[in-house]
């Protein structure tokens, strides 16, 4: 069973930055598509950022130019950064895989991003 395990999130001013970092413990993580997924009090959980395992990247249109989604396949790891951050962005976020023929694995904690000043 892998293991989700989120880091990286916290407070942050309005235009500030951070990187969340996501390891997926086993060793079948570099073959699929990772995604990063934020969950705001009161709404759905949201697609924002995607990564194929050959390095194509997809964005929600909200934070295009603003976030980089980035994998390192050697240390089962897929990062977010996240720039320009804005209160919107305040959301728990996650990490899981893509896969049309298998379901998300179990979903981690997540990591707290809140964007106020």
């Amino acid at each position: 069973q892998v293991q989700l395990v989120e880091a990286g999130g916290g407070l942050v001013q309005p235009g500030g930055s951070l990187r969340l970092s996501c390891v997926a413990s086993g060793s079948i993580f570099s073959i699929y598509r990772m995604g990063w997924y934020r969950q705001a009090p009161g709404k759905q959980r949201e697609l924002v950022a995607s990564i194929t395992s050959s390095g194509d990247t997809n964005y929600v249109d909200s934070v295009k130019g603003r976030f980089t989604i980035s994998r390192d396949g050697a240390k089962n790891t897929v990062f977010l950064q996240m720039n320009s951050l804005k209160p919107e962005d305040t959301a728990v976020y996650y990490c899981n895989r893509i896969a049309t023929m298998a379901p998300p694995w179990s979903w981690g904690q997540g990591i707290q991003v809140t964007v106020s000043s």
